[in-house]
């Protein structure tokens, strides 16, 4: 007779779920920290070869703290109380998939509201690299009125 052991007497998926935990943990903090407005606190999260990559053609991605730390207070600037609501977050190994609706007032005047998906890449208890994949057309349509414009003739609504 072979007889196996249930996962929860095995000390590795003991160890693999509380590392899945512990980048779950790290991700929506990260995502949460943006509600605060604080670059410190939002950068204790990155480290210093951080790799911020974005897909949309409006985003634009740097390398290193450093880097990151002189862009987020423009960012944060045009984005009035931004908001990450998570939707579902999803971990393997050192990855986190966050799937996310984020919200802002684009500089204090248009209300924005983006679906969309950022990859992280944890290591040592820090993001060493994040993905963001969003939607340009669907920010455009709701921030700029000549975009909205011209998008609606392509049918994007926002």
């Amino acid at each position: 007779m072979n007889e196996t052991n249930p996962p929860s007497a095995n000390p590795d998926a003991g160890q693999r779920a509380a590392h899945a935990e512990a980048v779950a943990c790290i991700a929506r903090s990260y995502l949460a920290s943006f509600e605060q407005r604080d670059v410190a606190k939002i950068a204790a999260h990155v480290s210093s070869d951080f790799v911020n990559e974005h897909t949309s053609a409006l985003g634009s991605g740097c390398v290193g703290k450093a880097a990151y730390i002189e862009r987020l207070p423009d960012f944060l600037g045009d984005m009035i109380e931004l908001r990450y609501a998570v939707e579902k977050l999803v971990v393997e190994g050192r990855n986190a998939a966050v799937f996310y609706t984020m919200t802002a007032k684009w500089q204090g005047r248009a209300a924005v509201s983006i679906r969309g998906v950022q990859h992280l890449v944890v290591n040592d208890g820090l993001i060493v690299h994040r993905t963001d994949y969003w939607d340009s057309s669907t920010f455009l349509a709701q921030a700029d009125e000549s975009a909205r414009e011209t998008l609606a003739r392509f049918g994007v609504t926002g």
